[in-house]
């Protein structure tokens, strides 16, 4: 039952689509924009910086507040399971954020909520390590979706690293649980990018650009 909690927790939390509402408050639908997706990259592409950083920062700011309201609730009755918890928190949270009931479950691909997962659930040598990665892909070849899809496979590395090292403090099924969530967050990305994973293999990728909007 808690995990359903917090599968329920994560996804009302995702439901807040920063990309969509900042869109709204500049009198645009950023889902009729670019690529009409509701996330962060096309924010950058359509409105600019400030509309990406915005909507990164927010999306994965929600997944790290989920994370904190899931802690908040289960430190005492759940201690022992409080990071499987928070997979699931996180999960929820990209499942809200790339599937929101309210507009049609047209969301994001869920980079953004999933960065913010993994600054609230691995220590700080994965996360430079993963923004590493990222950075250096997107520098190097201009392809977010590349980076993107290179990310969430490091992160599955490192967590199955960091669980077999004993970094998350249970074994056995918990253990296995926690490799599962990611290893489906990184299905789930590639199959959210299965668009551009077809105009890669066919040269037509669209590489990053900026937005003239801020």
């Amino acid at each position: 039952m808690e995990r359903l909690i917090c599968l329920a927790i994560g996804y009302a939390f995702g439901l807040i689509q920063t990309g969509y509402l900042y869109g709204k408050s500049q009198n645009v639908d950023i889902r009729k924009m670019g690529s009409g997706n509701a996330g962060a990259t096309n924010a950058l592409r359509t409105l600019g910086w400030k509309a990406g950083a915005i909507t990164f920062f927010g999306d994965a700011f929600k997944c790290i507040f989920a994370i904190i309201f899931t802690c908040v609730i289960f430190r005492n009755s759940q201690r022992d399971i409080l990071m499987v918890l928070s997979m699931y928190t996180g999960m929820g949270a990209v499942l809200g954020h790339n599937y929101p009931f309210y507009m049609h479950f047209k969301g994001g691909k869920g980079i953004a909520v999933t960065a913010g997962l993994i600054a609230s659930t691995t220590n700080s040598w994965t996360v430079v390590l993963c923004l590493a990665v990222f950075a250096g892909i997107v520098a190097g070849t201009r392809y977010v979706s590349v980076g993107s899809m290179t990310v969430v496979v490091v992160y599955f590395i490192s967590v199955v690293i960091l669980g077999q090292a004993g970094y998350y403090k249970v074994t056995g099924g918990p253990l296995y649980e926690i490799y599962a969530i990611v290893f489906l967050l990184v299905v789930s990305a590639f199959f959210k990018h299965r668009a551009n994973i077809k105009r890669l293999l066919a040269g037509t990728e669209n590489k990053l650009s900026v937005g003239k909007k801020s």
